[in-house]
C-alpha cells in the first residue's frame, strides 16, 4: 500500500534531529513508520554519537533483567520517543505512583514528541508495579515504561 509523504511531518522530525542532536529517530503508528537520519561526516563520530545514545537510551539495557519476571501484556512501552514527565506539571504528584491501582485508559504519564504533550494511557487495569523512566527522562519507541500487574 503506498503512503503519500506527509512533508510537514518530515520537516517536524528534521528540527527536532537538529534541536536534541540526536543522529536520527523514528515515528510510528499501528500503519506506518518514518526514519529520519542526519548525514554522518565521521565513521569516529557516527560511532562515539551510536554507542552514547545506546548506553543512555538502550530499552535494552532495563529488559534483560525484567524479561523473566514480567509477561508482555504487563509492560506498557513507549509508543514515539519523547521526553516522558511523571506528573501533570511541575507542582503536580505524579500520575501515578508504585502499588497504584490504574483502569485501563487512565493517564500514567505524558510524552512530550515535536513540543506536544501526549498523554499516555494504562493499557491494562492492575497495579503498577514498576516506572521504569525517570521525570523528563527521554524515552525511545517501543521502551519500557511502566510494569502493571
Amino acid at each position: 500500500m503506498s503512503h503519500e509523504v506527509d512533508s510537514d511531518l518530515v520537516r517536524r522530525l528534521a528540527a527536532l534531529l537538529e534541536e536534541t542532536g540526536l543522529g536520527e529517530l523514528e515515528y510510528a503508528t499501528n500503519d506506518w513508520k518514518i526514519r529520519v537520519a542526519r548525514p554522518t561526516t565521521s565513521p569516529l563520530l557516527a560511532t562515539t554519537m551510536n554507542t552514547a545514545v545506546k548506553t543512555a537510551h538502550n530499552p535494552a539495557s532495563n529488559t534483560e533483567e525484567l524479561n523473566s519476571e514480567y509477561q508482555d501484556d504487563q509492560i506498557l512501552k513507549s509508543p514515539m520517543v519523547g521526553t516522558a514527565y511523571l506528573t501533570p506539571d511541575p507542582s503536580s504528584p505524579p500520575f501515578v505512583n508504585v502499588g497504584d491501582r490504574v483502569e485501563q485508559g487512565d493517564t500514567v504519564m505524558i510524552i512530550e514528541a515535536m513540543k506536544v504533550m501526549n498523554p499516555i494511557s494504562a493499557h491494562r487495569s492492575g497495579l503498577v508495579k514498576e516506572v521504569l523512566v525517570k521525570a523528563s527522562e527521554p524515552v525511545e519507541f517501543n521502551q519500557w515504561l511502566l510494569i502493571i500487574e
